[in-house]
């Protein structure tokens, strides 16, 4: 039962976000993440502190709307998503870009 609930709280974090207002977030230590929209901060923060061994201060949650799209005569919609800018405390970092 216990791997049932890890494996759920690994499934609440889709990706990380990078553009570049995010990783000018990457210098006060807030980090990005797409998360599933049914998730509660209290889950995004057990996942992240599971995931990366990091511990979290604070985590904001935004629901983003859907948006339109138009490719030549075509016309079509952007999935909506939720975002989750996750605060670390000083002493811990996530790696988001590893050396190969």
């Amino acid at each position: 039962m216990a791997n049932n609930k890890l494996t759920n709280l690994i499934d609440l974090i889709n990706k990380p976000i990078l553009t570049d207002k995010t990783t000018r977030l990457l210098e006060d230590n807030q980090y990005s993440f797409q998360v599933q929209r049914k998730a509660k901060k209290e889950e995004i923060k057990k996942a992240i502190e599971y995931l990366f061994n990091v511990r979290i201060i604070k985590i904001n949650t935004i629901n983003l709307p859907s948006k339109k799209r138009t490719v030549g005569r075509f016309i079509g919609k952007k999935p909506s998503y939720k975002k989750a800018i996750v605060t670390l405390d000083a002493n811990d970092k996530i790696n988001l870009f590893p050396e190969s």
